[in-house]
């Protein structure tokens, strides 16, 4: 049996959208500049119609993708939880420890993550050491420039 990936409700909605657009929008695009490009003539030499398949390729890799990763999602309203611990879906507001500069995540699935805004991966190393964690608490992570420490001035659940 496949694991279950978890994911949030907005992340499964944001998947499933992007996915309907990929199949409905952009494939049968994709598929009428291929033709067009192979009105062309030889296409050894058209760039049109390589440029068209390489978009083709990169398309469909993205729809088996998110098949595959909507198929193994256990969706999670986040809005359903609550409480003072860092959990799955949580959004976390932390104060750097040396610098005390304040920082908001949620921690959501592996699919859905987008540090620009604010999204990030139940497998980070800083989702890792935020789980399980309480409001008041310092959180040591290991990051790539070395150990950082954060307190936890905020946990919600939105």
């Amino acid at each position: 049996m496949e694991e279950k990936v978890p994911m949030t409700k907005q992340g499964y909605q944001s998947l499933n959208k992007e996915l309907k657009h990929l199949k409905f929008e952009e494939r049968p695009r994709i598929v009428a500049a291929i033709e067009e490009a192979r009105g062309h003539g030889d296409l050894s030499e058209n760039a049109e119609y390589h440029s068209a398949r390489e978009q083709q390729s990169f398309i469909e890799g993205r729809i088996q993708e998110l098949e595959g990763a909507l198929s193994h999602a256990q969706v999670i309203d986040t809005a359903t939880l609550s409480g003072d611990k860092v959990l799955f879906g949580a959004t976390v507001k932390l104060s750097d420890a040396d610098t005390e500069e304040e920082s908001t995540y949620q921690i959501v699935g592996q699919y859905e993550a987008n540090l620009e805004k604010g999204l990030i991966s139940l497998l980070s190393p800083l989702a890792k050491a935020l789980i399980g964690k309480e409001l008041g608490d310092i959180v040591e992570v290991n990051t790539p420039r070395g150990e950082k420490s954060y307190e936890i001035l905020s946990v919600q659940y939105i």
